[in-house]
């Protein structure tokens, strides 16, 4: 009889717990969300996904707050996401090296994708191979000839061997049939660009958005885009597909929250994401200030871009693990 009233009490208990989620779900949001930017304050995701999330405000009606944790090539911050109670008032924002290095290179314990559900995906910065405006390069061609003539002889700057820009490098010696002198710079893509501008390293694989500002200054020059179509800032350069190399490679930025948040308020935060992506003001802002370039993927979209990406990077670099080139 004791273990009977004990059972009842529980299944009342939880029927009462799935109504209150199920209200709150209805009434959300009533209160202010925080936002987990997995970068360190100023730099260019946290920049832009700030913008993002003001804009958000409107949308969702609500004030988010941003607060940044960083690590361990961004586990730290979503690993704070995925053990966060899911209910719709704890976000964040993910990018390349948090579907990619963290899980693949076991940085963060019992960090899984399974953790969390994907809300959306609202930037997409191709990575570019990029030069200073001194180099004797101005086309693709003319680095793919002399890359050829002189194997490792030419070094390419990246932000850790087996990370977001080394990958495309190699894919690119592998497509073109050439050997370069990959170079890491742990501490980001500002290390790379400032080590491109004093010509301590020739080539920079680096995204759209971390060279953009060299770019508007006139300091660097763009040789090729690995994305599928040409971008529209800049017409007149190539994509690697157009010069006979297939290598599409990029970053993005992904909104997401700890795995178990209630559909009604996943759906809520989707439609939000949506206006708030589309909203001109944000459009014009992402374009004026290079920090990716627009785009919308939906909830189902965005999870069909991380099963790919994982499948195509993951088996690469396996095979690189392989050869000793990366260690895991």
């Amino acid at each position: 009889m004791k273990r009977l009233l004990t059972i009842l009490l529980s299944v009342i208990a939880a029927g009462t717990m799935a109504t209150t989620i199920a209200t709150a779900a209805g009434d959300y949001p009533t209160r202010d969300i925080k936002h987990i930017m997995p970068w360190g304050a100023g730099g260019g995701t946290d920049t832009v996904m700030r913008s993002f999330i003001n804009n958000l405000e409107n949308s969702i009606g609500a004030s988010i707050y941003t607060v940044n944790i960083a690590g361990a090539k961004s586990g730290q911050g979503i690993s704070a996401l995925m053990k966060s109670k899911p209910d719709g008032y704890t976000i964040g924002s993910l990018t390349y090296d948090s579907i990619i290095t963290v899980p693949y290179f076991g940085l963060i314990p019992e960090y899984s994708m399974d953790k969390l559900d994907f809300i959306c995906t609202v930037t997409e910065h191709p990575t570019v191979i990029a030069v200073s405006s001194k180099a004797p390069w101005d086309t693709l061609e003319e680095l793919v000839a002399d890359a050829r003539k002189n194997p490792g002889s030419i070094a390419v700057s990246n932000v850790g061997l087996g990370g977001v820009w080394h990958l495309p490098a190699v894919d690119f010696e592998m497509k073109a049939n050439i050997s370069l002198n990959h170079i890491p710079f742990p501490g980001g893509s500002a290390e790379q660009r400032e080590a491109l501008l004093k010509n301590e390293v020739p080539v920079a694989c680096i995204s759209i958005g971390a060279i953009f500002p060299a770019l508007k200054s006139g300091h660097a020059k763009l040789l090729g885009i690995m994305s599928e179509k040409p971008l529209e800032e800049y017409p007149d350069v190539p994509t690697f597909k157009e010069k006979g190399y297939d290598v599409v490679w990029g970053s993005m930025r992904i909104v997401a929250v700890p795995a178990g948040t209630p559909a009604q308020i996943r759906e809520k935060l989707e439609a939000a994401c949506g206006k708030t992506a589309q909203d001109k003001k944000w459009k014009e802002w992402l374009a004026e200030s290079g920090g990716g370039g627009w785009i919308w993927m939906n909830a189902e979209e965005t999870n069909r871009l991380v099963s790919s990406m994982q499948k195509k990077v993951f088996s690469m670099l396996d095979s690189l693990v392989e050869q000793g080139v990366v260690e895991k």
